[in-house]
């Protein structure tokens, strides 16, 4: 069909209104991406996307992914207009409590918002990380008869996302690997928010993505739709096996002359001109958050189009059910969520004399659980020797094969948790990820919206104390873990020996509800038998349990977490039969529990208690109460072999000893 370049600009003029619209009666808000962008949008959502506004997560649809999260009324106007479930009510509530349009896109609140974005570069992550899903489920589930995912990725970015380290990590992984199902549109028009881009930027931005792979291709007329599609359909055609560049030069703000072109476009300086604005575009001057009919007929038309494609492929998708009885059965088993014990019956037990790190455990129980869960996914910064997370059944995600498990993200931590983002918003594949506990500082941002988003990464981080030993305090993340348990809705796991590793993993892989962290050892630990193997494992899903029960009234309570419980429990042999020891897994998780259950394991009566953590102490004040001890780490930690440096930082048994003798 040849462009409707007549009624799109109509389009254009019209969503250009209900952004200055939308930004004015808000009284804040940017203006300069959903003006300068305006052909961008009629090109794709009213010509060039495969997609269903009846059916937003159709499994084979093209992904759009708004990186620059800030321009939100560029994809809600098109998503309006597209006739998704986002009424012009909801164009109009704009930044308001409760809205459908929120400030920044978000995942789960807005029909046809595939990722929450806003801060800049991660949605380049993210849509890296949906390709690379894309690629996998191309590889794992078409057949020479049936085509059932052979849909792209495409996302529009701007300069901000350009200089952000996590999109141009993710660029530099999506070049190696070839995602050529990947469209990165770049919104060049030379302004940041601050000043004009020159004065923080110079470099070519085509040489540098050609020398990493990417083909492309430069838009002069960026505000024009026939050279922009022209662009597109070339890379939606390409052949090179590379990621696509469409580098876009448009004008910020344009149909707001005061600003356009200006760092004032970018925000919403340029919504005091809303009224002259409006004359200019040929909007009518007494009725704001104009839509004309002839739009929306056209929209409604161009929707049936798109749904007979939809259908179309429904045929498809059926024949291919009816012909591939067990590709069907994988594939819908994606939306089937896996329960703990079901997965811990998978696991072997461990031998009783078993002493080795959690790290290590966590690699024999990753093995018989990815069995188990073929649509796993297992990655590491380039750490697999290290974290012992590789799936050993199966071999590398690469260009040579899609079908792999096992993905080589490179010492790219950030743009490694935002790909899995990318992974787990796409729906079909579970992701996990690796590298050491110290370095979460670096994925942290795409964890936090991980959370926000309600993500089911798993994230398997190791060398999780001081006991990483002679590395030193640049590696010994004494304040991490408790930074990360402090980000609502994420779950941090530290299990004490390999049979809580067990319970560790089967918990994080039934907890579909947000993403998981696993805190793993770098030294090896005891197996802490005097409890039963399957109570130990089953005790991790109430986050705190009782490890060892007073044989004597009560009159004392030791909390150990991780390697640390296991100086708990030789505490409790010397300081008497009145003694319980409760072990910690997990912080989030305990508070999840009743109160009758939380009572049951820490009685409010006994105020006699002592924590012990090889970390930072803050978060545990509120279970061990006023009077309580706590021995921890507030500060950094030192270069020695991992039990010098816990007995020099005073992580011991003793000391938990003397800490309960002076209460």
């Amino acid at each position: 069909m040849k462009l409707p370049t007549d009624i799109l600009a109509q389009a254009c003029a019209q969503a250009r209104g209900l952004a200055i619209d939308a930004v004015h009666k808000a009284g804040i808000g940017h203006l300069g991406l959903p003006l300068g962008c305006a052909e961008i949008g009629a090109v794709l959502y009213g010509h060039a996307l495969n997609h269903n506004p009846d059916d937003p997560r159709w499994l084979n649809r093209d992904r759009f992914v708004l990186s620059a999260g800030h321009g939100s009324m560029f994809l809600y106007a098109w998503l309006h207009l597209s006739g998704y479930d986002l009424s012009l009510e909801d164009i109009k509530q704009f930044r308001q409590l409760n809205s459908k349009t929120p400030g920044h896109p978000e995942f789960h609140h807005t029909p046809g918002v595939e990722a929450t974005t806003g801060p800049l570069g991660q949605g380049i992550g993210n849509a890296v990380g949906m390709a690379i899903g894309g690629k996998m489920a191309e590889a794992r589930f078409n057949t020479p008869e049936h085509t059932i995912f052979d849909h792209h990725i495409v996302c529009l970015a701007g300069d901000g996302c350009m200089q952000e380290g996590v999109g141009m990590e993710a660029v530099e992984f999506a070049g190696h690997q070839g995602l050529d199902n990947l469209i990165l549109i770049y919104d060049s028009n030379d302004v940041t928010l601050d000043a004009m881009a020159e004065k923080t930027q110079s470099e070519d931005t085509a040489k540098r993505f050609k020398a990493i792979g990417w083909d492309v291709q430069t838009v002069t007329a960026g505000n024009e739709m026939e050279p922009f599609l022209k662009a597109y359909n070339k890379a939606k055609r390409a052949t090179s096996g590379r990621p696509q560049l469409i580098i876009a030069r448009t004008l910020i703000a344009k149909g707001i002359p005061e600003v356009a072109g200006t760092a004032k476009g970018h925000g919403e300086g340029g919504a005091k001109f809303a009224d002259s604005a409006r004359i200019g575009l040929g909007l009518p001057a007494d009725q704001h958050f104009y839509v004309s009919d002839e739009v929306r007929a056209y929209f409604a038309a161009h929707k049936k189009r798109i749904q007979r494609t939809y259908k179309k492929w429904g045929k498809t998708f059926a024949a291919w059910q009816t012909a591939n009885p067990e590709k069907a059965a994988l594939l819908g088993s994606a939306k089937i969520k896996p329960t703990a014990a079901a997965l811990l019956g998978k696991i072997p037990l461990f031998p009783a004399d078993a002493k080795l790190a959690t790290r290590a455990a966590a690699r024999d129980v990753l093995q018989p659980l990815a069995t188990e869960l073929p649509l796993f996914m297992s990655g590491a910064a380039d750490l697999h020797g290290s974290t012992y997370n590789y799936i050993a059944a199966d071999k590398d995600f690469d260009k040579s094969n899609r079908a792999g498990r096992n993905i080589r993200f490179g010492i790219r931590e950030h743009a490694m948790a935002a790909m899995c983002n990318g992974l787990a918003y796409d729906g079909v594949f579970r992701a996990s990820c690796a590298t050491f506990m110290v370095f979460a500082d670096y994925s942290r941002p795409s964890m936090r919206l991980a959370a926000l988003s309600h993500l089911p990464v798993i994230y398997i981080y190791t060398h999780d104390s001081v006991g990483v030993g002679e590395d030193g305090p640049t590696h010994q993340p004494v304040e991490t873990i408790s930074s990360l348990r402090i980000i609502p809705g994420f779950a941090v796991i530290r299990p004490a020996d390999p049979e809580e590793t067990a319970g560790a993993f089967a918990v994080a892989l039934e907890r579909t509800e947000g993403p998981t962290l696993l805190a793993l050892t770098r030294q090896a630990v005891p197996q802490l038998n005097e409890v039963s193997p399957q109570a130990r494992r089953a005790g991790v899903a109430k986050g705190g349990y009782i490890f060892i029960r007073e044989t004597a009234p009560l009159t004392q309570i030791l909390i150990g977490t991780g390697s640390e419980l296991q100086h708990a429990v030789v505490a409790a042999k010397t300081l008497g039969a009145g003694v319980r020891v409760v072990s910690m897994p997990s912080m989030e998780l305990f508070d999840l529990q009743s109160q009758e259950y939380r009572e049951s394991v820490l009685p409010a009566a006994c105020r006699k208690r002592v924590a012990i953590e090889a970390g930072v102490t803050a978060l545990w004040h509120k279970y061990v109460g006023p009077e309580g001890r706590i021995i921890g780490i507030d500060r950094f930690g030192l270069s020695a072999p991992y039990a010098s440096a816990m007995k020099e930082l005073g992580i011991t048994a003793d000391a938990v000893v003397a800490a309960a003798q002076v209460l």
